[in-house]
């Protein structure tokens, strides 16, 4: 007879076995899930407001995609669509060319995880412009890849220790934290007079909300300012839309709120409900610079994964998540509002739709006054009540809220009452502790 699991003893083995370089925040390992709600082997139920890192907009376990998967695996579940192709990647890239912002023909490649697709929009944006040097944000996050980790605008804790990396990638400011619209654009100004003509780059990559860099909102004039200077320079605009998509925001992208039209798209995480899957979806003449086999991989677009995703849209539109992600994020907002009224710790609430994030400072020492210290109290008090935040921004000093759109009335009203305690009990120990 198998010795029944415990937490303790699979985290013996854990350690054991798997490097510190992937570490885990909870200290519990999942045996069930269930919409917005899991399980740990000895039973003990939580409530995920982390959704498997903004992967389950459309919950755990949705039993239409567990129906579309099952359907999947019984006919194939791999043939690698470059050899033998199938009708859901086509299928699905038909759908996504619907619900993309941007006029005329569009074409789709499928992936495997979000970093790939960064890494192939890339590959698409020298391809088809001839030129190589590429510009990103300071805080972005765009992956894990040695490509991923020079586009992103964070060392610690995602670049330490593993460089050079990629040459020719170029960091500005990101408008948020007290640097202007006016400022991020002059530091591109400046970018392109000291260290890198406009002539010789491929493409500029943003985050319309930034994730792990803090839940920061872009502007709608400086998306609109980077769309007009991508114009005049021949320059491709990638939008990574890799945690911001699939109704987090909203709306289908949260590109949508600007009105402005990328070149490229980078789509995973929510795509399919739980399952590995990327697209880059873009302009068909930028799409189709590539020459024949630049493109793919042997598990890119996996049946099975397109056929998760192909629900997931579906269920999307179905049962209004675009609608539910506003509702529940105007709700989340209130809450997180009246407590920042009653505890200055909260320094900033902010985000769209759904994508929201509670920012922790030091109260009156202006907007860089992170206090990384009092949101991983809060972190720490809400997983002691059972619910699971993740935070985000400079130093880790956000709480970002990722539950399933799908979650049920009477788990989010639980969710909000352990919130509100655990922002209480953690703000007034911190309140008493020299800063």
């Amino acid at each position: 007879m198998r010795n029944q699991l415990t937490n303790a003893t699979l985290m013996q083995r854990r350690l054991a076995v798997t490097p510190r370089g992937a570490p885990t925040l909870a200290d519990f390992f999942v045996r069930r899930a269930k919409n917005s709600e899991v399980w740990d082997v000895e039973g003990r139920r939580y409530i995920d407001f982390s959704g498997g890192v903004g992967v389950l907009n459309t919950g755990h376990s949705h039993p239409r995609v567990i129906d579309a998967v099952k359907a999947q695996i019984e006919s194939f579940s791999h043939s690698c669509y470059t050899v033998a192709p199938y009708e859901n990647y086509v299928a699905v890239a038909e759908k996504l060319s619907t619900l993309v912002p941007f006029r005329g023909a569009k074409k789709a490649v499928f992936l495997t995880t979000g970093v790939e697709a960064v890494e192939n929009a890339i590959k698409i944006a020298r391809a088809a412009t001839r030129r190589s040097a590429v510009v990103a944000f300071t805080a972005g996050f765009h992956g894990r890849t040695m490509m991923g980790m020079a586009l992103t605008g964070k060392m610690a804790p995602y670049k330490l220790g593993f460089g050079p990396f990629p040459s020719e990638v170029f960091h500005v400011p990101f408008p948020s934290h007290g640097i202007s619209v006016t400022q991020s654009l002059d530091a591109i100004d400046q970018l392109f007079a000291t260290s890198v003509e406009p002539s010789r780059v491929a493409a500029l990559i943003i985050e319309p909300v930034q994730g792990e860099g803090g839940f920061n909102v872009a502007p709608v004039e400086f998306l609109a300012a980077l769309r007009a200077l991508c114009d005049a320079h021949g320059i491709v605009l990638i939008a990574d839309e890799i945690q911001a998509g699939f109704a987090r925001t909203g709306k289908w992208l949260a590109i949508e709120h600007s009105r402005v039209e990328p070149d490229l798209i980078t789509l995973a995480k929510s795509l399919a409900g739980g399952y590995p899957l990327s697209a880059v979806v873009g302009k068909a003449a930028l799409m189709d610079a590539p020459e024949p086999g630049g493109l793919g991989g042997t598990y890119a677009g996996s049946p099975v994964g397109l056929a998760a995703a192909r629900a997931v849209i579906d269920i999307i539109e179905d049962e209004d998540l675009l609608g539910r992600s506003r509702e529940l994020g105007a709700m989340l907002t209130g809450v997180l509002k009246d407590l920042q009224r009653q505890f200055p710790h909260i320094v900033d609430v902010r985000g769209l739709g759904s994508m929201v994030a509670a920012e922790f400072g030091k109260p009156g020492q202006g907007p860089v006054a992170f206090d990384a210290a009092t949101a991983k109290a809060v972190q720490r008090e809400a997983m002691a009540r059972n619910l699971i935040l993740l935070t985000c921004g400079t130093g880790g000093s956000a709480i970002r809220f990722l539950y399933p759109l799908t979650i049920e009335d009477d788990v989010f009203a639980e969710a909000m009452d352990i919130l509100r305690e655990s922002v209480r009990v953690a703000c007034t120990a911190r309140a008493g502790e020299p800063h």
